[in-house]
């Protein structure tokens, strides 16, 4: 009879650590893709090592890959792991202080041999699953390498092919612990080996389904925990990081709008997803060019966009420094254009795998001259795709550039995303200029205006409508050069007066939880949506008056935001940098707003941002 007992959990959180060649960002998501078949939410976070090829064995080497699947709304990837995969000594030191007390490590015993203790600088003598360090954790010690050896033992495969299962064999380990199903990995394994190498995918099956049958066999585990299916809203639903709805949100507008997509982008990471899924939509109008440089990727799309087709470019914060300039040109040229800067910690090349919210300024601001543009930010994975959406929308019906602020964590990170229709998407209205076949018409005046201050799209090509353009300030109207200081106040308050009037054409900004007037407002962008609801929700459910209201645009704001700030006694600000959309507030409402910053390359826990919003509350109280 089992001694191991049925569990049911409401929600766990899972790390997978270990050397850069044992596949944990493949392990992670796998594991993440079954349990969103399953019909788990859930939310995750890859954690890569900054760099290409660290020393096997080291700490700086480390790849993990942590992830919280529940039945309820599930936020944030987790503070503290229930469970740690630790595949060799240096992902333990690496991870261990993410482990909550009680929480389960299982360890890999051959990847804490002498020479991988050593390699992540462990005392000579010092092993952690034989010094007692461990006794706060439930520890599970297995040969992985032998165990995939004995089951792979009448398999034709080479040594090196047999060892790269390994991580095949924790990941059955965990489908059993966990009650998840093995057929996705076995059907994802058929897809990718089937056909090329048939030797390979039996070998993983074969260690796959090793791991799961020795979890139920062996009974190393005190329980058997099942986390039962989300009610999510009906509908069709797939596991989507940042990057990928970015892409398709990209897609459906060119489709939306009815024109060619171009994409000019030099590789940065963490923003060469996004050149990577577009190059394989070619069939629906988009056209991807990887350029030598960061001033050729923006200005092939500067020129798609004076031919007619939706021009794109990304990078991350070095890159958007570089295109600086050029992002200038569309703005004097008041072309459509969308920049997409995916942001990771600096500055200068910083900690390229690592995540931030420090462009904020540099998107606002960060070009010379008087250089308006608009600026919106995803709250989320899956918000990505509409916000996308609406960064093309937004640039083809005002002929402004748009900056979209992703970071690193919402762009690897990943959350069932419910299919949308098309017919729910709207269709975006082009407004181009007609060609004049009537030689007696009025001449052309390529800045002549709408209400909205918006010029037609001029397409080079079409008959009677020849102008000049450049980077030179344009005389008003004509779009002639001109040097006149009257002329280049007035250009300067037209390009500046255009991008406000976007708040006309964005929705108002809803508090996301909360009442709509009261003691304090948690005002939050970007990715730190996630763990700001949860930490307000926890807070009203302990009493405190507390609300969020989390931004998507941020330049210009909504037009209602400074009533909403003018109704709460405290304005509290959390942001991954050092405080920059405080400044904005503050500077723009005259609005007292109190900053919680943190820049360590990681997304705000909910413990510590509870403590630091409880802290920043008490302060206003007692002083």
């Amino acid at each position: 009879m089992s001694s191991t007992k049925d569990q049911i959990r409401e929600e766990v959180t899972i790390r997978f650590a270990g050397d850069s060649g044992d596949g944990m960002q493949l392990t992670g998501s796998l594991f993440t893709n079954t349990t969103a078949l399953f019909g788990n939410d859930l939310r995750t976070l890859p954690d890569f090592p900054a760099e290409i090829r660290a020393p096997q064995g080291t700490v700086p080497g480390v790849s993990a890959f942590q992830l919280q699947f529940g039945s309820h709304e599930i936020l944030t990837p987790g503070d503290e792991c229930d469970v740690l995969v630790a595949m060799n000594s240096a992902a333990l030191k690496a991870n261990l202080s993410l482990l909550k007390k009680g929480g389960t490590v299982i360890a890999n015993t051959a990847g804490f041999d002498k020479k991988n203790l050593s390699l992540a600088k462990y005392l000579d003598g010092e092993n952690p699953l034989e010094d007692g360090s461990l006794d706060d954790y439930e520890l599970i010690k297995l040969d992985v390498n032998k165990l995939v050896k004995e089951a792979l033992a009448d398999s034709e495969l080479g040594f090196k092919d047999k060892e790269r299962s390994k991580n095949m064999f924790v990941l059955g380990l965990l489908y059993w612990m966990y009650n998840r199903p093995m057929d996705p990995t076995i059907n994802f394994l058929n897809a990718k080996f089937g056909k090329k190498n048939p030797q390979i995918a039996d070998g993983n099956i074969k260690v796959l389904k090793a791991g799961y049958f020795y979890g139920e066999t062996v009974e190393i585990f005190s329980s058997r925990i099942t986390v039962k299916q989300a009610e999510l809203p009906p509908g069709t639903y797939r596991n989507i990081t940042g990057n990928e709805a970015l892409v398709l949100g990209l897609v459906a507008a060119a489709r939306k709008s009815n024109l060619p997509l171009f994409f000019g982008s030099y590789p940065i990471t963490p923003a060469s997803d996004v050149l990577h899924g577009l190059a394989q939509h070619k069939k629906f109008g988009v056209t991807t060019f990887q350029a030598e440089d960061e001033i050729a990727a923006v200005t092939s799309a500067i020129g798609a966009s004076f031919g007619g087709s939706i021009g794109v470019t990304s990078s991350s914060g070095p890159g958007i420094a570089l295109k600086g300039e050029a992002i200038g040109l569309a703005v004097m040229l008041e072309l459509p254009l969308v920049v997409l800067n995916i942001q990771r910690a600096g500055p200068s090349t910083g900690m390229p795998t690592k995540t931030e919210q420090a462009d904020l300024m540099q998107a606002v601001y960060g070009r010379n001259g008087e250089s308006p543009l608009v600026v919106l930010a995803p709250k989320s994975p899956a918000d990505c795709f509409e916000m996308a959406f609406e960064a093309v929308r937004l640039s083809l019906e005002h002929m402004i550039p748009v900056m979209f602020l992703s970071d690193g964590y919402i762009a690897n990170g990943s959350e069932p995303w419910k299919f949308p229709l098309s017919g729910d998407l709207a269709d975006i209205k082009v407004n181009f200029e007609k060609p004049r076949l009537n030689g007696d018409e009025n001449p052309f005046l390529p800045y002549d205006r709408d209400k909205r201050l918006v010029r037609k799209w001029a397409i080079p090509g079409t008959q009677g409508i020849e102008h000049r353009v450049g980077g030179l300030e344009k005389e008003d109207k004509t779009g002639n050069v001109s040097y006149d200081p009257d002329n280049h106040q007035l250009m300067t308050n037209i390009r500046r007066d255009k991008r406000d009037n976007i708040a006309d054409n964005i929705p108002e900004q809803p508090i996301n939880q909360g009442n709509e007037r009261g003691e304090v407002l948690v005002v939050g962008w970007g990715g730190t949506f996630g763990s700001i609801r949860t930490v307000v929700h926890q807070l009203r459910l302990e009493g405190i008056d507390v609300s969020h209201a989390h931004l998507r645009y941020i330049n210009p704001f909504p037009k209602n935001f400074g009533e909403i700030l003018k109704n709460f006694d405290q304005v509290i600000v959390p942001e991954i940098n050092d405080g920059q959309l405080v400044r904005l507030i503050r500077s723009e409402f005259m609005i007292p707003a109190k900053p919680v910053n943190k820049v360590k390359g990681r997304p705000f826990g909910v413990s510590e941002l509870k403590e630091a919003i409880l802290e920043t509350i008490n302060e206003k109280i007692t002083s």
